[in-house]
């Protein structure tokens, strides 16, 4: 039977319910899962819509939709509702995949839902603390130790254990890619990988205790590496994965190293969760200029995820 992928419609100010609508007009999509969109019916409708294209769970109420093009209160509480619908029907059963559309962190404070982002909100709500965020696109793919934190906070965040646990999972998520005993480039967290303490301390102190460790237990792990080289070298083949210290380290250089569409993919959950890897999309949301080609390629790598 064709795998069960629940679609959160994201926020509906935003680009979510169009690349949402537009995906699933694809005949590949819908030959590949059965497909469930979840959120406010009327802004899929707005895009196009119908029942034949689909089903809709209607998480809408009687306000009126947010207007295109800003964060919001409304939008924010729309948006959460759907994705924490959509995880509760996920763990109990009653689907095999979870692809979220862009909410905006904005949104979801103006609105208090109490979670900064997805991840945190489905590590709380699966109980799995040490899921990981990683990103694919082809053979290209890379993994964060920290997530949506300011630079100034990161060297404080980057810790042993939190390197491990990373590593552990980003080499879980390959190995279930079919990579046979999975190689990883460990990104160093400074210029230079420090220069032997010169431009800080954190790859003496912290990072390269983690590697010798994972080596210990017998991975295939190589660094702290300075980023640039370690994307190099990645990107030429000479790893399988790429393990990075902050957000920008890991997603600038994938987007531009990348030959196909971005996926992120929340390893370590009870059920896949995937989500195109771009925002909202503000400035053109409305517009009809959206692209779903992230879109199509997060709920088809979903549904391979679910294939015994």
């Amino acid at each position: 039977m064709k795998p069960v992928v629940l679609i959160t419609s994201g926020d509906t100010a935003g680009i979510g319910p169009e690349i949402c609508v537009r995906a699933l007009r694809a005949a590949r999509i819908r030959n590949r899962c059965r497909p469930v969109l979840l959120g406010d019916a009327r802004a899929f409708a707005g895009y196009g819509w119908r029942q034949s294209l689909c089903a809709v769970m209607d998480t809408g109420g009687l306000a009126p939709l947010p207007k295109p093009g800003a964060p919001s209160a409304c939008g924010g509480s729309a948006s959460f509702k759907a994705v924490k619908l959509a995880v509760n029907l996920a763990l109990n059963g009653h689907a095999d995949a979870v692809v979220t559309a862009p909410v905006c962190k904005e949104s979801w404070a103006l609105a208090r839902v109490g979670y900064k982002d997805h991840t945190s909100f489905l590590r709380k709500a699966a109980g799995c603390p040490d899921a990981a965020m990683l990103f694919a696109a082809g053979k290209i793919r890379c993994a964060l130790v920290t997530e949506h934190s300011p630079l100034k906070a990161v060297p404080e965040q980057i810790t042993a254990r939190k390197i491990i646990a990373r590593a552990k999972a980003f080499r879980a998520a390959l190995a279930s890619l079919g990579i046979k005993n999975p190689s990883l480039a460990v990104c160093a967290l400074n210029p230079h990988a420090g220069d032997g303490g010169v431009l800080g301390g954190e790859e003496t102190r912290v990072i390269a205790p983690a590697v010798a460790a994972l080596r210990r237990g017998g991975m295939r792990v190589c660094g702290p590496l300075p980023s640039d080289a370690a994307w190099q070298a990645h990107a030429a083949g000479d790893y399988d994965g790429i393990l990075c210290m902050y957000h920008d380290q890991a997603l600038a250089p994938l987007k531009l190293a990348a030959k196909t569409p971005v996926v992120h993919w929340t390893f370590g959950l009870p059920f896949v969760r995937v989500s195109p890897a771009h925002g909202t999309a503000f400035d053109i949301a409305g517009k009809g200029r959206a692209d779903s080609a992230s879109m199509e390629a997060a709920i088809l790598f979903a549904a391979e995820r679910c294939q015994p």
